[in-house]
């Protein structure tokens, strides 16, 4: 501490990341800042030209497949009416902002169960914690719907031939001419295999400490036991994601592109790089004015709401208030119909070179010149 407050005081030009860290640093190292120096980001690195809806698409489409094999052994929903959001990060429960992401879960699965015929929203809590192994259970019920995968995968050539040369003879063919009876009884031996009569976990692997575990503790509290009828459902993922994973088959960057909505309510965060990648790739993302990503967004995009980024108020507000708005972003976004999503989405990506290095270091730039000028 003492070097760095020697180093700061004694520097030409301080700087810093944020304001966040500015008034930190103006409080514990007695020095205001220069200049702050933003993180940006390569856009390129994430840049997919006028693809990237069908990357969201083509991705959206393996999470699905991750979702009916873990909900659907149990009961099943309108998969094609099913949001994804997700929150991620170290697993910092209360500086994350996950304890305030899962009380207002808890109010939108509420909120949803008062409307007719609501949209299911499958959240995902992605850090990394301390696991034995994979959940058994959740790991058969993934094994159990490749295998239906491929059944279904071998039948279809079979069956577009066989309707081919019906339909061209004139006639339409019966279900007992599409799928021969050995190729129903595989079908059906499949489909049974699939079934359990227990609730999806709300955990994808065994916790060392399953019983001590903030995150499960909360689910719990909060009652967000993937029932049925509960319109929001709950993964907890606690391994950070990657393409080798036994679980969700996907790198972070494509788990990313195939949600819908990025969550990062943070208490506390310097600079915030989660909701800026989700920027990069297309995303809608909430943030806070605790973090120094969000702080920038306020003093330098108009509406960023607009543009797909959603800055929560939490400093100086009691933590309820904050859930309540929390609760009604997600209410909100969760109710937009699929051209509103897709219109946000293209915002979101045209708002990303705004974050890029070329543009973020001029502020490097006239640090290094303000040093000179000093010297």
């Amino acid at each position: 501490y003492l070097i760095e407050r020697m180093a700061a005081q004694r520097a030409h030009v301080f700087t810093t990341i944020s304001e966040v860290t500015a008034n930190e640093a103006e409080k514990l190292l007695g020095r205001r800042p220069d200049i702050i120096t933003p993180n940006g980001i390569n856009v390129q690195r994430f840049a997919a030209l006028h693809e990237f809806q069908n990357l969201h698409l083509k991705y959206k489409e393996r999470i699905q497949e991750f979702v009916m094999g873990h909900f659907f052994p149990s009961y099943t929903f309108d998969i094609d009416r099913t949001l994804y959001l997700f929150i991620s990060g170290r697993y910092e429960y209360r500086n994350k902002g996950m304890d305030l992401f899962i009380e207002s879960l808890a109010r939108l699965n509420g909120r949803l169960k008062e409307l007719t015929n609501p949209p299911t929203v499958v959240a995902f809590v992605i850090t990394k914690a301390g696991t034995k192994n994979v959940n058994v259970a959740a790991l058969q019920n993934h094994l159990m719907f490749e295998e239906l995968k491929n059944i279904c995968a071998e039948t279809q050539s079979g069956v577009g031939a066989k309707l081919l040369n019906s339909v061209a003879r004139g006639a339409l063919p019966s279900y007992e001419d599409l799928l021969s009876s050995d190729l129903q009884t595989r079908l059906k031996r499949a489909m049974h295999a699939l079934k359990r009569d227990r609730l999806p976990p709300i955990v994808t692997h065994d916790m060392i400490d399953d019983a001590g575990d903030a995150i499960l503790r909360q689910l719990r509290h909060c009652h967000l036991f993937n029932q049925p009828g509960d319109p929001v459902k709950v993964v907890f993922h606690p391994d950070f994601i990657t393409a080798t994973s036994p679980i969700i088959n996907l790198d972070y960057d494509q788990f990313v592109r195939g949600c819908h909505l990025g969550v990062f309510p943070s208490y506390y965060e310097p600079w915030g790089y989660t909701p800026l990648e989700c920027i990069a790739l297309g995303l809608p993302t909430v943030t806070t004015d605790l973090s120094g990503f969000g702080t920038y967004v306020q003093r330098h995009i108009e509406q960023p709401s607009e543009h797909g980024i959603h800055v929560l108020g939490r400093a100086g507000r009691s933590f309820d208030s904050a859930v309540n708005e929390l609760t009604v972003v997600l209410y909100n976004f969760v109710r937009l119909t699929r051209r509103e999503r897709i219109e946000l989405r293209n915002r979101a990506e045209r708002l990303s070179d705004r974050f890029d290095w070329m543009e973020l270091g001029k502020y490097y730039r006239q640090g290094h010149e303000l040093a000179l000028t000093r010297v």
